[in-house]
């Protein structure tokens, strides 16, 4: 791996664009490295992780809504649709639209955690419809995938967006663009184009994540890999991007973060900023296995609390008798998620789903009760409206430990926990202590997920949807990737069940 140091400069400087980091990240895509075995296993797990919540989420509002709003624009010969008959293709962009809404909506699929956080996962869809509507095989797929994980996971690594209140899939704009760029096997002048185009259009405020969270963090990383698509499609037909888009006087890096921070400080705009790691030429793209996905239907810094909670929760007879429950944890969980957010919506009985799994205070809350985690019954309304529960619920809180943050950023995958140490503190003055780094799904977990436990999880989640037969075909279709046809990669989405799917029928403009 190369550090490449990354910050704003004046027009003056006349930056050269092998210096800037968009060229960096288009050469690394262009760069046609063979991905390794162990990588290429991690991409099919994924695929099977995506499809396993694209499938549980057919019939939710916001994908009903973006399945219509995709089949508006039908297309022979395009890219098919999650759930839908395998000859009902729209184009591309419109597929990635509606495939990454339905991955995205039970917050239910891969993970990545560091300066900024991720959901990687995020550009496998848009990458899969070019190469469904373009007619690439099963080794160019894996090839765009791998990409897209490489780019998005060290972003992530150097470039935290949060801090400034910047939605996180401003990384996937770059990654997905480059993702389908090595896809299709274009050079580095056009994928250059397309990451810049990718990045300028996908900056976004993280309103998404913050107060009443509406369906919209669903869209949103669907949003940037549409955006993606139709940057590279234009880039493809010769046309440029704003540039430098990370170290432009007037761009990302100087206006909108930490340029701006520091100029609001009354310091340097132009000093070094961001150090962001890319493989050297030649070297493989594995970046894919430094991510994680998720065994609960909750955010990524909930599943180890979740875990720990089973365990805990077995200590406590009566959880009236409870006085106080106080997690001890990392930065980004207590600002993001937990108290330290200032969002009184996180305590709210009548919040939505995308609010409530967004409070690990009420997430907490039921697993305790519970001893168990369910990506519908958990969030349902009459559960969190429960009076005992929000008994319970409003007498957690959580407070940064420095510890916690510390080894939240740790940059040896193996070292990085997010998890925390809970303090639960009974009326009869009695204590229960304990914590949990990571979750038991990690890969330095108790349980760690593999090949099995994305098929049971994708098992789980479908067999009340998908016939027999079918999840069977696709399950044994995406095992043999490296090998797919063309035309067995445009069969990698299951199909529903004649009748199963419940459509958005209001009128809209297309």
């Amino acid at each position: 791996m190369i550090n490449h140091e990354v910050k704003a400069y004046r027009s003056k400087d006349n930056l050269p664009r092998e210096e800037q980091l968009a060229w960096k990240i288009a050469a690394c895509a262009s760069d046609s490295v063979a991905v390794d075995a162990e990588a290429t296993d991690m991409i099919i797990n994924r695929i099977i992780d995506n499809a396993s919540v694209g499938i549980a989420s057919l019939n939710r509002g916001p994908i009903k809504s973006a399945r219509a709003m995709a089949k508006a624009h039908l297309r022979n010969g395009g890219a098919t649709l999650f759930g839908a008959p395998a000859d009902v293709t729209v184009c591309a962009e419109w597929a990635a639209w509606a495939n990454g809404t339905a991955v995205r909506e039970l917050d239910f699929h891969d993970t990545f955690l560091a300066a900024d956080y991720s959901h990687p996962g995020d550009n496998i869809p848009p990458i899969l419809a070019v190469a469904q509507q373009c007619g690439k095989n099963g080794a160019d797929l894996i090839r765009g995938i791998a990409t897209g994980y490489e780019i998005q996971v060290n972003l992530v690594k150097g470039i935290c967006l949060h801090e400034h209140k910047i939605d996180h899939i401003a990384h996937i704009g770059p990654s997905a663009s480059a993702g389908v760029g090595a896809l299709l096997g274009l050079p580095t002048e056009i994928i250059y184009q397309s990451v810049q185009q990718g990045l300028h259009t996908t900056v976004s405020t993280r309103q998404s994540r913050k107060g009443e969270i509406s369906t919209w963090k669903a869209f949103a990383p669907a949003y940037a890999g549409k955006l993606a698509i139709e940057a590279v499609d234009r880039c493809m037909r010769g046309e440029g991007a704003p540039s430098p888009i990370y170290e432009g006087e007037d761009s990302v890096i100087s206006f909108i973060l930490n340029g701006r921070t520091a100029r609001d400080r009354g310091e340097d705009p132009f000093a070094p900023t961001y150090i962001v790691p890319l493989p050297a030429a030649g070297e493989a793209k594995r970046a894919i296995l430094e991510t994680y996905t998720k065994e609960h239907s909750a955010e990524y810094q909930s599943q180890a609390l979740i875990d720990l909670a089973f365990r805990m929760g077995q200590k406590i007879d009566d959880f009236d008798k409870v006085k106080s429950i106080v997690l001890h944890t990392s930065h980004h969980t207590h600002y993001v998620i937990g108290t330290g957010a200032g969002d009184p919506q996180k305590m709210d009985p009548h919040a939505s789903r995308e609010t409530l799994d967004h409070s690990i205070m009420y997430i907490f809350a039921v697993a305790l009760q519970d001893g168990e985690w369910h990506h519908v019954k958990s969030y349902a309304p009459e559960r969190a409206q429960r009076e005992d529960t929000v008994r319970l619920w409003h007498k957690i809180s959580t407070i940064e430990d420095p510890q916690w943050t510390e080894r939240y950023h740790d940059p040896d995958p193996n070292k990085k926990a997010f998890g925390a140490r809970v303090v639960i503190a009974m009326e009869d003055g009695s204590v229960i202590e304990d914590e949990l780094g990571v979750a038991n799904a990690h890969p330095a977990g108790a349980r760690p997920f593999t090949r099995p436990e994305y098929i049971k999880k994708f098992k789980t989640l479908t067999d009340d949807i998908l016939d027999p037969a079918e999840s069977a075909r696709f399950l044994e279709l995406v095992q043999r990737l490296p090998d797919l046809s063309a035309d067995e990669v445009r069969a990698l989405n299951p199909v529903a069940p004649t009748g199963y799917l419940v459509e958005n029928e209001a009128k809209g403009i297309f």
